[in-house]
C-alpha cells in the first residue's frame, strides 16, 4: 500500500507541474502579446483629451499652382503661405509625416528660382528649437541631407523601413500642430511640391478632436521605427476616434459637417480605423448627383512580378454606374511621363458603360502639363481627391492597386449638406475641380486619338486600329 500511495502521489505531483507549466506558459504567451502591442502616448504633458478637444474649426484649402500654368486661385490660398501660417501658430510641438524631404534644389541641380519657397520652409522648420517647440518627423528610409540638419536643430527623425513591414512605401503626407491643427494633401516636403508641381490639400485650424485622431496615425508610425514586423496586437491608444459609422460631429467655418480619419493599407489599421478603400466606398454609395475625382494615376492593377487585375476602385464605380439614376462621373487623369498606357484602356471600358445609356455619364479627361524649352515638366496635376454631392475624400494615395495594398497614406473624409449664404467646402472643393476640368490644359479621351502622355502631345492613332 505504501508503495501505491507513493506512487499516486508522485502522479499528482506531476500533473499539479504539468498545470503550472501550461499556466506559466499561457501568462508568458499574453505578456508576449501585450508587449508585441504597440504602446504609445509617451507625453502625456498634453493635456488635450477626447472629452475636452474642440469641434468649432476654420478649414482652408490650399494649393499650389505653379506660375507657369494660367489657371487661378478659387477661394484657395497658396501652398507655400498656408503651411508657414501653421508653423507660426504652433506653440509646443510640429509633427510631420512625409514620404521625401528634399525642400532645398539639390546639388545635382540647377539652382532654379522656384526652389525659394522649399528653402523658406526648411528654415522655419529649423527655428523651431529657438521657439522651444519640438518637431519629430517620420519619413521612409531616405538619405536626405534636409533630414540630417533638422535633426542637428534639434529634430526627432524616425525611419519606416516599409519594405519589410509591408513590401511597400510611406505616401503618407499631414502635419499635427500643437495637437489643435492639421494639414493634409498630396503634397510632400519637396520644393516643387511649393513651386512646380500642381498639389492640393486642406490645413484645419482649432479642431482638436479630429487632430487628436490624425495624431494616433503619427504615433503608430512613430513606434514602428527600424522595426521588421508588425505588432500581433495594436495598442488600445491607437484604436479610431471616429469612422465611417461613427462619424465625428464638428463646425467648419460656422457650418455643419461630420469627418474622420482614414488609412491604408489594411495592415496599418487598428481597431475601429475605417481603411482608405472602405471610405472611398462610402463616398461613392452616398453620391446622388456626381463624383467627381482629380488623381495623378488611375490604375486598377497589381502590378508586381505577375500583374493582375485590381478590381476594387473599379467595380465600386461600374456599380455606381449602372444601380444609380442620372449619376455624372468625371474622371481627371494626369497625363505624364510615368503614366501607364494601359490606363486609357481601364477608362475606356467603364465609358463604354454609359455608351447606350442616358441615365448615366462618364467623361475623361487627362491634364498635360506644361513642357518648357528647357525639357522640365512644369504642372503636373499632382492631386488625390474626390468629391461628390455629399462629401470630400482627399488622400495621399494614386488610385493604382499596388499604393492601396502595399503602401501607407492617410485620407480624409468630410461630409456637407449646402445651407443658404455658406459656401461649404464640398463646394469649393467642386469649384476647384470644374475650374481644372474646363482649363485649356485638361484634353478630352477620344475615341480615335491617344494621348501619347510621355512626350506631352496627343497623337492620331491608326485608323486601322480597333477602339479601345
Amino acid at each position: 500500500m505504501s508503495v501505491f500511495a507513493s506512487s499516486s502521489c508522485f502522479l499528482q505531483s506531476q500533473h499539479k507541474c504539468i498545470v503550472i507549466f501550461a499556466l506559466v506558459c499561457c501568462c508568458a504567451v499574453l505578456i508576449a502579446l501585450i508587449f508585441s502591442a504597440v504602446d504609445v502616448w509617451g507625453d502625456d504633458e498634453d493635456d488635450i483629451v477626447e472629452e475636452k478637444c474642440s469641434s468649432t474649426c476654420r478649414v482652408v484649402l490650399v494649393e499650389n499652382i505653379p506660375e507657369d500654368l494660367s489657371i487661378t486661385y478659387k477661394d484657395t490660398v497658396s501652398l507655400a503661405a498656408g503651411l508657414r501660417e501653421l508653423l507660426e501658430q504652433a506653440h509646443r510641438s510640429v509633427e510631420i509625416a512625409s514620404p521625401w524631404w528634399a525642400l532645398n534644389s539639390t546639388e545635382y541641380e540647377s539652382k532654379p528660382p522656384q526652389a525659394k519657397q522649399g528653402q523658406i520652409l526648411l528654415q522655419k522648420l529649423m527655428s523651431l528649437q529657438s521657439r522651444s517647440i519640438s518637431l519629430r518627423v517620420v519619413s521612409g528610409l531616405t538619405n536626405s541631407s534636409e533630414l540630417k540638419v533638422l535633426a542637428q536643430n534639434g529634430a526627432d527623425v524616425h525611419y519606416l523601413n516599409m519594405t519589410a513591414l509591408t513590401k511597400g512605401q510611406l505616401n503618407s503626407s499631414f502635419w499635427v500642430v500643437d495637437r489643435k491643427h492639421m494639414y493634409i494633401g498630396s503634397a510632400g516636403m519637396d520644393w516643387r511640391s511649393l513651386s512646380t508641381m500642381k498639389e492640393l490639400g486642406v490645413i484645419i485650424y482649432n479642431c482638436s478632436c479630429l487632430v487628436l485622431d490624425l495624431h494616433r496615425i503619427f504615433s503608430l508610425y512613430w513606434q514602428l521605427q527600424y522595426k521588421e514586423f508588425l505588432p500581433s496586437i495594436w495598442s488600445k491608444k491607437l484604436n479610431a476616434l471616429n469612422n465611417r459609422d461613427e462619424n465625428l460631429q464638428l463646425h467648419l467655418n460656422d457650418t455643419k459637417a461630420q469627418a474622420y480619419i482614414s488609412s491604408s493599407p489594411d495592415v496599418f489599421c487598428p481597431k475601429k480605423r475605417t481603411k482608405d478603400l472602405e471610405a472611398i466606398n462610402k463616398v461613392i454609395q452616398e453620391a446622388e448627383t456626381f463624383i467627381y475625382i482629380s488623381v495623378t494615376n488611375y490604375l486598377p492593377l497589381l502590378n508586381r512580378s505577375q500583374p493582375r487585375y485590381w478590381s476594387r476602385i473599379d467595380n465600386m464605380l461600374r456599380e455606381a454606374l449602372i444601380l444609380k439614376k442620372s449619376i455624372k462621373v468625371h474622371l481627371l487623369i494626369s497625363c505624364w511621363e510615368q503614366t501607364e498606357p494601359l490606363t486609357v484602356n481601364f477608362l475606356w471600358s467603364l465609358k463604354t458603360l454609359c455608351a447606350e445609356s442616358e441615365s448615366c455619364s462618364v467623361e475623361v479627361k487627362f491634364f498635360i502639363p506644361q513642357k518648357q524649352s528647357n525639357g522640365y515638366l512644369y504642372g503636373i496635376n499632382h492631386n488625390r481627391y474626390m468629391v461628390t454631392d455629399r462629401a470630400v475624400y482627399l488622400g495621399n494615395l494614386n488610385w493604382v492597386g499596388n499604393e492601396f495594398v502595399y503602401n501607407a497614406g492617410v485620407g480624409v473624409v468630410i461630409s456637407q449638406q449646402v445651407e443658404q449664404n455658406n459656401s461649404t467646402l464640398v463646394e469649393q472643393m467642386k469649384a476647384v475641380f470644374e475650374r481644372d476640368w474646363h482649363s485649356h490644359y485638361s484634353k478630352t479621351l477620344q475615341p480615335n486619338k491617344i494621348p501619347a502622355c510621355g512626350v506631352h502631345t496627343v497623337k492620331e492613332r491608326p485608323a486601322s486600329s480597333d477602339s479601345l
